[in-house]
């Protein structure tokens, strides 16, 4: 009598989502044949890069490798997957090698929409960077800051819901007050937002007060916020309401799930992927499971914290489903901590259940820190932060 097979999982995309599903996978089944395809050879995490730009953290404190994940079984294949085959079940890469697999997790993280804002491309952004993929991005907004003059303006521009780490152009804006404060006072910063309100806002607004005041500028999209032009050789951005030259310029421009959702017709019309939140198996295409930034996820933002926790739900789901077996409902927890400055932190929490088809937060369950917390509480949360990233980089790459 033969052996049965060990079931095949692929799963695409080598980031917090991707990682961690490949070894919560393998980790509770060890027969499970896994296989994660990542062109690159290390990751560059998002979580902290501000802090990079602020001059307050190495860029190679970013770096996680994938040997741990090699060693406990796990085929890291260093290619880009081009296309999915689903009627036969299969991954192609890039040198039309073709992989099979019983079940494919997706988890492409974001590109960025550079059709969106008219004079933004991703020449531009050799001028203006966007910073939202950390790496090479990262770097050349930081030596910009270091050559511009005392007295220059820096304009941050945000792009409205839905996109990758909701708080993150607010800690941008703060590390880098924290920066122009140590090295360049009298410059400004001016961010202007798709948004008429943003993620953690009173307690962003009470720190720059107590940080940094008449340093940094908001302006929501009801009063001129959002930029509708930019002009990268001359660092320009129109709004309905004016225009703004700066010295330096951070255009965050709209994003989508990574191509290769598209590819694989997981994601619809919006740019997005929709899923089944008990699962999160694709609504459109059957035994694709999409995790992370990618995935929409109802009122769970898309961070580093929820990838993870998607990744671990999606775990069990496609083990229970090999098994034949009915997979559990979950219950899903996010956490941000944003730093204001290296030693004052602040963060949201919140949960999530299955509830009309997407993920719905439990009310009262969450909560974000107290406005009025004394300077040792914030100092806490940005060391809570820092033990966070700690924790959760260990959990998906080792």
């Amino acid at each position: 009598m033969r052996a049965q097979a060990a079931p095949r999982v692929v799963v695409i995309g080598g980031g917090f989502a991707g990682a961690s599903a490949a070894r919560a996978i393998k980790a509770e089944d060890p027969r499970i044949a896994m296989a994660l395809v990542e062109p690159s050879p290390h990751y560059t995490a998002c979580p902290l890069s501000n802090a990079v730009i602020a001059g307050v953290r190495s860029m190679e404190a970013q770096h996680f490798g994938y040997a741990r994940i090699e060693a406990e079984g796990i085929v890291h294949v260093p290619q880009r997957a081009v296309r999915i085959e689903p009627e036969q079940r299969r991954v192609v890469l890039a040198d039309e090698v073709r992989l099979s697999y019983d079940r494919l997790v997706v988890a492409p993280g974001i590109d960025l929409r550079f059709d969106a804002i008219p004079g933004y491309d991703a020449a531009a952004a050799e001028l203006m960077p966007h910073a939202w993929k950390a790496g090479e991005q990262t770097l050349l907004l930081r030596r910009q800051l270091e050559a511009m003059d005392d007295g220059g303006l820096v304009v941050i521009a945000v792009p409205a819901n839905p996109f990758r780490c909701p708080p993150g152009p607010y800690e941008r804006a703060s590390l880098i007050a924290h920066y122009l404060k140590t090295h360049k006072p009298r410059s400004k910063i001016l961010i202007l937002d798709r948004k008429d309100a943003f993620s953690k806002q009173r307690l962003f607004e009470a720190g720059w007060a107590a940080l940094y005041p008449g340093m940094i500028e908001w302006i929501g999209q009801s009063f001129g916020g959002g930029v509708t032009e930019v002009d990268a050789t001359t660092r320009t951005l129109r709004t309905e309401f004016g225009e703004h030259r700066a010295a330096v310029a951070n255009i965050i421009p709209p994003q989508r799930a990574g191509a290769i959702a598209t590819l694989a017709g997981v994601a619809d019309a919006t740019g997005w992927c929709p899923v089944d939140p008990v699962t999160f198996e694709s609504l459109l295409v059957p035994n694709v499971h999409v995790i992370g930034d990618a995935a929409i996820g109802g009122a769970m933002p898309k961070s580093a914290f929820t990838a993870n926790a998607q990744a671990k739900v999606c775990a069990s789901a496609v083990i229970a489903l090999l098994r034949g077996e009915p997979p559990g409902e979950p219950t899903l927890i996010n956490t941000c901590y944003s730093l204001l400055a290296p030693d004052y932190g602040i963060s949201i929490a919140g949960v999530y259940r299955p509830k009309d088809g997407l993920l719905a937060e439990v009310e009262g369950a969450g909560g974000t820190s107290a406005l009025d917390a004394p300077m040792a509480v914030r100092t806490e949360e940005a060391a809570y932060g820092e033990a966070w990233f700690e924790t959760i980089t260990l959990e998906a790459f080792g």
